[in-house]
């Protein structure tokens, strides 16, 4: 066949295929357009999933008569300016749109009407396109003072092979809410308006600019529980600037539709952003868990390049360590800032799972003095030597037992250095009271694996495991951090079977699992020898720890670093070496733990995402018991 040229209608409908995919990025486009050109209150319509209507309209500077016919005209645009010499820098590209392809690829493959009145004008203009064919110029009625409003009718009429390509109505209209919510969290001082069908289903009121009313844009969007949970990030490297919320490891999702990354306020969907977030976060969260986060990174257009698609929703950095590394880096410092704090919705949940019970059923009547019941250890009945108890004040002689020590880690005896002072009521010194502390006294056990406390207004359940596992690990990346991991040596040196990959890969990380305080050697086909384990995981399960280890450095993915896979082998570690459930705890012990605990960061969750622990103020309780 012979090479010709096509026409230009049918270039602009290959164009559209790239630029509108479907109605939410046609209405993306406008909306962007509809920024750049200084709008601040932006009604955006759409029925029928936007495939029947959609109109865009805003209040912005508009645009001049003698320029609406180049606006619809294929590469026109007044978002690039020229030198002296005639030439356009695509690598300073400061507005959200700048290829001049949205317009002319909407009016090639639906009926495009654009009515717009300029700030310096009187009266207002409109201009149609049907299919790719230009109408004339006509005077129309505008309702604001200056600004735009574009209508699209039967989007892909023109191609009616895109149509079947669509989802349902329904479908469409999420992803255009989904849509104007990005654009919405990227643009806090704009005002939105959401109508789907003719019913309003979003009205955003203009934001402050800053971090608080950001924040309360966010709250808008994702929820109360998200304002709640959510940490402030605003850091700085050499230029480049992150900012924005991330949340609390306990406030995590089951998938990553609750990520939201901004590139110079552009909504974009990079690997190396999400990547990136999720190192940050390997050592808090399982990997079927995800964060929440709203990150805005703010750098200079020279050392970005944002045209890499024509959506514009891909970028490449010319430093992508250094934005990987700030946003790890500040991530990390303001998980560390939030101390042992967990997300309110913990505490949200655990009361609704409480139900009401007006009687006590037909159990046995209550006998002071009759044995707890079994998994009650916490308590000591009145029939036992008093020196076989551990006084704990306030519990009017009953109290936690105290067991013979105990193989694991060595708990101090006295409270542990009071933890930082934004985390506590007090500043200088410990409190006197116990009941003073952020977690405060253990009153008992329940289930061999459930601390119970009281605060001076609630109280307080600690998964004693998973607290303890945080220790270890929190610990562990110390004096990793220090290479200074203690090690003990075996007496008998332990030869653990695997498959012959396993060995091999296990083996092949001899090195820096040494740096961990594990000194393993390949010992023949399938096989690995261990000559010393860290000190502090103290008698523990070698065989099960290095399968362990093997199936970690098998499962992880390439996305994370060497740094984070050993991170997580840490954890494994960790869990290998903390106290067990199961084991019942002294008086002192469990004050330890919790002292422990307040002075340790990250502590508020386990090493895979799950709470530490769960705080119940008093006036829940009340609540429960129809007090108030």
């Amino acid at each position: 066949m012979p090479i010709r040229r096509l026409s230009p209608e049918t270039v602009n409908r290959i164009a559209a295929g790239e630029v509108v995919e479907r109605p939410a990025s046609a209405i993306k486009e406008l909306v962007e357009n509809a920024l750049d050109a200084g709008g601040r209150n932006i009604e955006i319509q759409a029925d029928g999933g936007g495939l029947s209507r959609i109109l865009i309209a805003d209040d912005g500077k508009g645009i001049p008569r003698a320029e609406l016919p180049l606006a619809i005209e294929r590469h026109a645009t007044s978002k690039l300016e020229p030198d002296d010499a005639g030439d356009v820098d695509l690598l300073r590209i400061h507005t959200l749109g700048f290829r001049g392809e949205a317009l002319p690829s909407i009016g090639s493959v639906a009926r495009l009407s654009i009515t717009t009145r300029s700030r310096d004008e009187t009266e207002a203009w409109a201009i149609t396109v049907e299919g790719g064919e230009t109408r004339p110029l006509a005077p129309a009625p505008f309702p604001g003072q200056h600004g735009a409003r574009v209508e699209v009718r039967d989007l892909f009429y023109a191609t009616p092979a895109r149509l079947k390509f669509m989802k349902s109505e329904r479908s469409e209209a999420m992803a255009i809410s989904e849509e104007i919510k990005r654009q919405a969290m990227a643009h806090e001082a704009v005002a939105f308006t959401l109508s789907l069908d003719g019913k309003v289903t979003l009205r955003l009121p203009a934001e402050h600019p800053g971090d608080e009313g950001r924040l309360k844009r966010l709250s808008a969007l994702l929820g109360r529980d998200f304002e709640a949970n959510a940490l402030l990030i605003d850091q700085e490297r050499d230029g480049v600037r992150l900012s924005g919320y991330a949340g609390l490891p306990t406030y995590s999702r089951g998938n990553a539709a609750h990520q939201y990354l901004f590139v110079n306020g552009r909504p974009v969907k990079d690997r190396l952003l999400q990547g990136a977030l999720r190192g940050a976060y390997a050592d808090f969260l399982a990997r079927d868990r995800h964060p929440a986060a709203v990150l805005f990174l703010d750098i200079d257009p020279l050392y970005v390049d944002v045209n890499v698609h024509p959506a514009k929703a891909e970028v490449r950095f010319r430093d992508p360590a250094l934005v990987r590394g700030l946003i790890v880096g500040a991530l990390r410092h303001a998980l560390h800032a939030a101390g042992h704090r967990a997300s309110t919705t913990v505490a949200a949940d655990t009361l609704s799972s409480f139900q009401p019970h007006t009687g006590l059923g037909s159990g046995p009547a209550y006998s002071p003095s009759a044995p707890s019941a079994q998994g009650f250890s916490g308590w000591t009945g009145w029939s036992q030597p008093a020196a076989a108890a551990q006084i704990i004040p306030g519990l009017n002689e009953r109290s936690a037992r105290v067991e013979p020590s105990w193989d694991g880690p060595a708990w101090p005896q006295q409270p542990a250095a009071a933890p930082a002072a934004h985390d506590t009521p007090f500043t200088n010194h410990a409190p006197t009271d116990p009941l003073d502390y952020p977690l405060g006294a253990a009153r008992g056990q329940l289930h061999a694996n459930y601390i119970v406390a009281q605060t001076r207004d609630g109280l307080v359940i600690v998964d004693q495991h998973a607290a303890h596992e945080r220790l270890v690990y929190e610990r562990m990346k110390a004096q990793m951090a220090e290479g200074s991991v203690t090690r003990q040596a075996l007496l008998t040196p332990e030869v653990v079977d695997l498959d012959p990959a396993e060995a091999e890969r296990v083996a092949s990380r001899a090195e820096e699992l040494a740096e961990m305080g594990l000194i393993v050697e390949a010992f023949g086909a399938g096989a690995v020898l261990v000559r010393e384990t860290p000190a502090m995981l103290g008698d523990t399960d070698i065989q099960g720890l290095i399968r362990d280890i093997a199936d970690d450095l098998s499962e992880h993915g390439q996305a994370l670093s060497l740094k984070e896979r050993l991170a997580a082998i840490c954890g494994t570690m960790a869990c290998h070496g903390s106290v067990r459930s199961g084991r019942v705890l002294s008086a002192p012990e469990m004050n330890a733990l919790l002292r422990q605990m307040e002075a340790t960061p990250h502590s508020g969750q386990c090493n895979h995402g799950r709470p530490t622990y769960v705080e119940l103020k008093l006036h829940d309780l009340e609540k429960l018991f129809g007090r108030r």
